[in-house]
């Protein structure tokens, strides 16, 4: 049956499949396809899926098809290190290329995928294919990832993340020099209104809070130590774009493929290079650094000699 639904203020401007993500509770995917097969109308309009809504439209979603869960297969990893588990958690070291879980789209091996092949049980909490997953790391970027085996550790590190006690240090490379060389960028987070994959500083977005500060200045580029307040999606990269200076190696969010050449990188220099925490259940400090892969490691190489 027919769902209805009068626009609000929380709503005006938003994408039709946006909309209907938030409204029913679905995958953006998911309401993309309700759009393309038209069960989205506004009067004997059918709509598509990046039209805009107005204040006072009356949308009517016919119900979407049931989502088939995705599977997490095993697919080995040789280079996704262990640096830590237990009963309760796993910290691991997530090497670039691999996703943390299935996604629509991706072909390549997932974090969930790699350590099942191990013989590594995660929690049962959560959708099927992020099941012990209480952080993500996007798939091209590497470094210190931790996943929960346990359910009260799934839980308790859930909240840790919603009430911002855990420390996530990432080592970044951006274009230009920032000024102030130490700072915060304090700007809220949203989907790109054009672009399907990617966020954008937007208002009335996800309050989202970077802290960062310069460590080293090279010609054109500075590696910066970045501490994050919040947790959203390409975080990192949408404030560091926002503020013109993408990361190195970026150019999804306007990086210079040119540069990026020349230093030979492929993908963003992003690395997750220290995590410390309360452990869930003993209570006790615990803190993780990484080293950086060999790709980044070079570029950096390269720009201090």
């Amino acid at each position: 049956m027919s769902q209805s639904f009068e626009i609000d203020a929380s709503l005006v401007g938003e994408r039709v499949d946006t909309a209907i993500a938030r409204l029913l509770g679905i995958s953006r995917s998911a309401a993309a396809e309700v759009c393309e097969t038209g069960g989205a109308r506004i009067a004997n309009k059918t709509l598509g899926k990046s039209d805009r809504l107005s204040a006072g439209d009356l949308l009517v979603i016919d119900p979407p098809k049931a989502e088939q869960p995705l599977e997490v297969a095993p697919t080995p990893v040789d280079s996704l290190k262990i640096i830590y588990q237990d009963d309760d958690l796993i910290v691991i070291d997530k090497p670039a290329g691999v996703v943390a879980h299935p996604t629509v789209g991706f072909e390549g091996p997932t974090v969930a995928g790699a350590l099942l092949a191990r013989g590594i049980q995660l929690s049962t909490s959560g959708a099927q294919e992020r099941q012990g997953i209480v952080q993500r790391l996007d798939v091209g970027t590497s470094g210190l990832m931790m996943l929960a085996k346990s359910e009260l550790a799934y839980s308790r590190l859930k909240q840790a993340f919603r009430d911002r006690t855990i420390d996530k240090i990432y080592h970044a490379i951006i274009q230009g020099h920032p000024d102030p060389l130490e700072g915060t960028f304090d700007a809220p987070i949203a989907r790109h209104p054009k672009a399907e994959f990617k966020f954008a500083v937007i208002e009335g977005g996800k309050p989202s809070v970077t802290h960062y500060k310069t460590l080293e200045l090279f010609p054109a580029v500075a590696l910066c130590e970045v501490n994050l307040e919040t947790g959203r999606t390409h975080q990192i990269r949408v404030h560091f774009s926002a503020f013109r200076h993408p990361l190195l190696g970026d150019t999804m969010y306007g990086a210079d493929p040119k540069l990026a050449k020349k230093l030979g990188i492929e993908r963003q220099w992003l690395h997750a290079k220290e995590l410390g925490f309360l452990h869930p259940i003993s209570g006790e400090q615990m803190h993780f650094a990484s080293e950086y892969p060999s790709d980044l490691a070079a570029v950096l190489e390269k720009l201090r000699a």
